[in-house]
């Protein structure tokens, strides 16, 4: 589904959701809503933790590969321009040679980590969204909620502009994250 669609496809939800509250109201019934930080879940959850820590612990590995990389290249210029005028052209154009192999494997070698790098955190956020949507339903369930909206944050979209304290259930949902998630 395009980008266009998929806005779409959220607005239409959205707005079908709050006809459905405005309905529920109207017809006199108590609506439960509560509200909750996803990105509070994750960084907070023993199992969150461990999976940000994993992604770092990935990032830097791949980091002290390019980084090694980089000192390699380093000197191999530096050599180059230490003994430029002392090497005999065939030698000189041999290390030449030798620096651009080496540099262009370097900058395939850093986009394929960036490439893996972001993979992996797409991977392990549409994992964990799931997995933080199934701790917010139980909650939900037995709390009595018709729904638990993300409040989002300044980097993401912010449904949510405006909640009383009471309404925030972030801390059940991490406890329930972390109960689902040993």
């Amino acid at each position: 589904m395009s980008r266009p669609h998929q806005g779409m496809t959220a607005v239409f939800g959205l707005v079908l959701g709050i006809l459905g509250f405005v309905s529920s109201v109207l017809a006199g019934e108590p609506v439960k809503v509560a509200v909750m930080d996803q990105q509070a879940v994750m960084e907070q959850s023993l199992a969150g933790k461990r999976a940000l820590e994993e992604m770092k612990t990935y990032s830097m590995t791949r980091q002290k590969i390019i980084a090694s990389d980089d000192q390699e290249l380093k000197d191999l210029e530096q050599g180059l321009q230490d003994q430029n005028g002392k090497l005999s052209d065939q030698v000189k154009q041999e290390k030449q040679d030798q620096f651009r192999a080496k540099l262009e494997a370097y900058q395939r070698r850093l986009a394929d980590f960036n490439r893996e790098i972001q993979q992996k955190q797409r991977e392990m956020v549409s994992e964990y969204t799931k997995k933080i949507s199934e701790a917010a339903k139980v909650v939900a369930q037995r709390e009595g909620y018709v729904a638990i909206l993300d409040k989002g944050t300044n980097a993401t979209v912010k449904v949510v502009l405006y909640h009383q304290a009471a309404l925030d259930v972030t801390d059940q949902v991490i406890k329930e994250f972390d109960r689902q998630n040993k």
